[in-house]
Protein backbone atom coordinates (compact mmCIF):
# COMPACT_ATOMS: atom_id res chain seq x y z
CA UNK A 1 0.00 0.00 0.00
CA UNK A 2 1.24 3.74 -0.80
CA UNK A 3 0.38 6.71 1.02
CA UNK A 4 -1.90 8.72 -1.23
CA UNK A 5 -4.13 11.98 -1.56
CA UNK A 6 -7.18 12.28 -2.05
CA UNK A 7 -10.02 15.04 -2.24
CA UNK A 8 -12.82 15.39 0.62
CA UNK A 9 -16.19 17.98 0.57
CA UNK A 10 -17.94 18.49 3.79
CA UNK A 11 -20.95 19.75 2.48
CA UNK A 12 -23.84 22.25 3.35
CA UNK A 13 -26.36 20.23 5.25
CA UNK A 14 -23.28 19.37 7.71
CA UNK A 15 -21.62 22.53 7.87
CA UNK A 16 -25.35 23.58 8.52
CA UNK A 17 -25.49 21.67 11.65
CA UNK A 18 -22.17 22.45 12.85
CA UNK A 19 -21.06 18.59 11.98
CA UNK A 20 -16.74 19.66 10.52
CA UNK A 21 -15.11 18.62 13.75
CA UNK A 22 -17.26 15.61 13.85
CA UNK A 23 -16.85 14.67 10.28
CA UNK A 24 -13.05 15.21 10.46
CA UNK A 25 -12.63 12.84 13.72
CA UNK A 26 -14.17 10.11 11.60
CA UNK A 27 -11.91 10.76 8.26
CA UNK A 28 -8.85 10.94 11.04
CA UNK A 29 -9.73 7.75 12.89
CA UNK A 30 -10.17 6.14 9.57
CA UNK A 31 -6.16 6.92 9.20
CA UNK A 32 -6.74 10.18 7.05
CA UNK A 33 -4.71 13.08 7.69
CA UNK A 34 -5.97 16.40 6.79
CA UNK A 35 -3.16 18.12 4.70
CA UNK A 36 -5.35 21.07 3.29
CA UNK A 37 -8.63 22.34 4.52
CA UNK A 38 -10.31 25.48 3.88
CA UNK A 39 -14.30 27.07 4.70
CA UNK A 40 -15.66 28.51 1.62
CA UNK A 41 -18.90 29.56 0.68
CA UNK A 42 -18.47 27.84 -3.33
CA UNK A 43 -19.79 30.37 -6.16
CA UNK A 44 -22.29 29.26 -8.74
CA UNK A 45 -19.35 29.44 -11.21
CA UNK A 46 -17.45 26.76 -9.10
CA UNK A 47 -19.91 24.69 -8.21
CA UNK A 48 -21.17 24.26 -12.18
CA UNK A 49 -17.31 23.91 -12.87
CA UNK A 50 -16.74 21.02 -10.25
CA UNK A 51 -19.97 19.44 -10.89
CA UNK A 52 -19.45 19.75 -15.06
CA UNK A 53 -19.35 15.75 -15.56
CA UNK A 54 -23.22 15.93 -14.27
CA UNK A 55 -24.54 18.57 -16.24
CA UNK A 56 -26.53 16.55 -18.45
CA UNK A 57 -28.17 14.84 -15.47
CA UNK A 58 -31.58 15.41 -14.94
CA UNK A 59 -30.18 16.58 -10.87
CA UNK A 60 -27.36 18.85 -12.31
CA UNK A 61 -29.29 22.03 -11.10
CA UNK A 62 -30.39 20.85 -7.76
CA UNK A 63 -26.93 19.93 -7.13
CA UNK A 64 -25.80 22.82 -7.93
CA UNK A 65 -28.40 24.55 -6.14
CA UNK A 66 -27.45 22.44 -2.78
CA UNK A 67 -23.99 23.41 -3.28
CA UNK A 68 -23.93 26.68 -2.92
CA UNK A 69 -26.74 27.17 -0.25
CA UNK A 70 -24.00 27.23 2.15
CA UNK A 71 -20.70 27.11 3.56
CA UNK A 72 -18.62 23.71 2.85
CA UNK A 73 -15.34 22.46 4.03
CA UNK A 74 -12.78 21.52 1.06
CA UNK A 75 -9.97 19.25 2.17
CA UNK A 76 -7.18 17.17 0.80
CA UNK A 77 -6.75 14.09 2.80
CA UNK A 78 -3.63 11.88 3.00
CA UNK A 79 -2.96 8.14 3.90
CA UNK A 80 -2.72 5.06 3.00
CA UNK A 81 -4.34 4.37 -0.39
CA UNK A 82 -6.15 7.24 0.52
CA UNK A 83 -9.29 7.37 -2.04
CA UNK A 84 -10.80 3.61 -0.81
CA UNK A 85 -10.29 4.51 3.09
CA UNK A 86 -12.25 7.76 2.08
CA UNK A 87 -14.88 6.16 -0.16
CA UNK A 88 -15.23 3.01 3.24
CA UNK A 89 -15.56 5.24 5.93
CA UNK A 90 -17.98 7.74 3.94
CA UNK A 91 -20.32 4.95 3.48
CA UNK A 92 -22.40 4.50 0.39
CA UNK A 93 -23.66 7.28 -1.28
CA UNK A 94 -27.53 6.89 -0.50
CA UNK A 95 -27.41 6.70 3.50
CA UNK A 96 -30.94 3.85 3.91
CA UNK A 97 -27.29 1.77 2.59
CA UNK A 98 -24.51 3.03 4.41
CA UNK A 99 -22.56 0.70 6.47
CA UNK A 100 -23.33 1.47 10.10
CA UNK A 101 -20.72 3.59 11.84
CA UNK A 102 -20.03 5.32 8.35
CA UNK A 103 -20.32 9.02 7.65
CA UNK A 104 -23.53 9.10 5.54
CA UNK A 105 -25.04 6.25 7.88
CA UNK A 106 -24.68 8.90 11.29
CA UNK A 107 -24.73 12.29 9.56
CA UNK A 108 -26.65 12.35 6.21
CA UNK A 109 -30.22 13.82 6.12
CA UNK A 110 -30.81 12.16 2.69
CA UNK A 111 -29.38 10.93 -0.85
CA UNK A 112 -28.97 14.28 -2.19
CA UNK A 113 -27.86 16.28 1.67
CA UNK A 114 -25.73 13.43 2.12
CA UNK A 115 -22.90 15.05 4.06
CA UNK A 116 -19.59 14.34 2.27
CA UNK A 117 -18.21 14.53 -0.94
CA UNK A 118 -14.89 11.87 -1.86
CA UNK A 119 -12.90 11.27 -4.78
CA UNK A 120 -13.75 8.18 -6.63
CA UNK A 121 -10.14 7.80 -8.24
CA UNK A 122 -6.61 8.89 -7.67
CA UNK A 123 -6.99 10.92 -11.10
CA UNK A 124 -9.95 12.34 -9.93
CA UNK A 125 -8.39 13.17 -6.59
CA UNK A 126 -6.03 14.93 -8.54
CA UNK A 127 -7.91 17.07 -10.47
CA UNK A 128 -10.98 17.94 -7.62
CA UNK A 129 -7.62 18.60 -5.39
CA UNK A 130 -6.27 21.01 -8.42
CA UNK A 131 -9.30 22.81 -8.71
CA UNK A 132 -9.84 24.23 -5.00
CA UNK A 133 -6.19 24.54 -3.91
CA UNK A 134 -2.96 25.72 -5.23
CA UNK A 135 0.53 22.94 -4.51
CA UNK A 136 1.87 25.56 -1.73
CA UNK A 137 -1.79 25.28 0.18
CA UNK A 138 -0.71 21.81 0.82
CA UNK A 139 1.41 21.24 3.60
CA UNK A 140 1.91 17.45 4.32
Amino acid sequence: MAVTRTFSIIKPDATRRNLTGAVTKKLEDAGLRVVASKRIHMSREQAEGFYAVHKERPFFGELVEFMISGPVVVQVLEGEDAVPANRKVMGATNPADADEGTIRKEFAESIEANSVHGSDSDENAANEIAFFFNEDEIVG
